[in-house]
């Protein structure tokens, strides 16, 4: 048992270094991290639903499963083909897509969630 629990922590240890890995290499995780943090204090603020704070989480962890998944295909793709091969860039190509498809989902979905108690929010502390 005490061997299961080790391994499970270690595992874990692994996913921090991923995750490490991707806010220190990659620039769109930056923007990530940022649009995520408007997001949760807008959400916070605005006082939104329990089933509205899960749809918004469920699209933060699109966006942000599908940009690790990317950066993981991008190094795999580097070691496998170091030189340039059109089929290293098509990889690379559709990794890239399946993040703006997830960013893009997520906008269209913040802004059915957030847009009205925003747009009502702000008519009340405009109106005053």
């Amino acid at each position: 048992m005490k061997n299961f629990f080790l391994s499970r922590i270690r595992s874990l240890g692994h996913a921090m270094r991923g995750w490490w890995y991707v806010i220190r290499t990659q620039r769109n995780a930056w923007i990530h991290a940022l649009v995520t943090s408007a997001v949760i204090v807008l959400a916070v603020w605005l006082r939104l639903p329990a089933r509205d704070w899960a749809v918004l989480l469920l699209v933060i962890a699109l966006v942000w499963s599908a940009e690790f998944v990317n950066t993981a295909l991008e190094a795999v793709v580097d070691l496998a083909s170091p030189r340039h091969h059109p089929l290293a860039k098509v990889g690379k190509d559709v990794g890239a897509a399946a993040v703006l498809i997830a960013a893009l989902t997520s906008i269209l979905v913040g802004l059915l969630i957030l847009g009205p108690p925003l747009w009502g929010r702000l008519q009340g502390l405009i109106g005053r």
